[in-house]
């Protein structure tokens, strides 16, 4: 187990990402590192302490955020996949603001409903209890296979991966892999294999 997960991460980015990442978007609240090719995010990265709130999600809509290449409504139009969130929502509803700045299409990848609604959002309310009592860096992105949805041809996740890390203890509490199917499975796995996983896919 990797006790600096900073350092992990960086030796992570640089060697699965570095030749994807177009351009790092720093939204404030979470950072958003992009491929333009993909037209999704590669992983976004944010702390979490004391996450939740009570603002309403009612007509809040994803917006590109004049970010070029971007997906946008018409990809997800009748495709069957949800814009599921990275940087969720519900983990910055105790400020509306915050809230609207997560549904962004920078923030999100395509995922099943099964996945989004199911298993995904278990270990986002998980993590949300956690942040109750501990401050957390949350890191989240997938592994794109070959296939895509809409006029711009975004790239569909094979799988959606989450890191949790403690910035108290400086121990990793989760490390993740969901496959975005209707399974609603998840399995722990090592930051080694996630590596080794990331440098196996998404090089074409």
């Amino acid at each position: 187990m990797k006790k600096i997960l900073f350092i992990v991460f960086l030796f992570l980015s640089k060697l699965s990402f570095s030749q994807y990442i177009d351009t790092v978007i720093n939204a404030g609240i979470y950072t958003s590192y992009f491929s333009y090719t993909l037209h999704q995010p590669l992983y976004v990265s944010y702390k979490l302490y004391k996450g939740g709130g009570n603002c309403s999600r009612k007509n809040v809509i994803f917006k590109t955020g004049d970010l070029p290449n971007s997906a946008s409504q018409k990809d997800y139009t009748s495709s069957g996949y949800d814009k599921g969130h990275l940087a969720n929502s519900k983990d910055f509803a105790y400020d509306c603001q915050y809230q609207e700045k997560t549904f962004r299409f920078y923030n999100c990848v395509p995922q099943t409903p099964r996945l989004n609604r199911g298993v995904w959002k278990h270990y986002e309310s998980a993590l949300r209890d956690i942040s109750q009592y501990d401050s957390i860096l949350v890191i989240c992105g997938s592994i794109f296979g070959n296939k895509t949805i809409g006029p711009n041809k975004i790239s569909i996740p094979s799988y959606c991966w989450k890191i949790a890390y403690s910035l108290s203890t400086k121990k990793l509490i989760m490390c993740k892999i969901f496959p975005n199917d209707n399974s609603n499975t998840v399995e722990d796995i090592t930051i080694d294999k996630l590596k080794a996983k990331l440098l196996y896919k998404t090089i074409f």
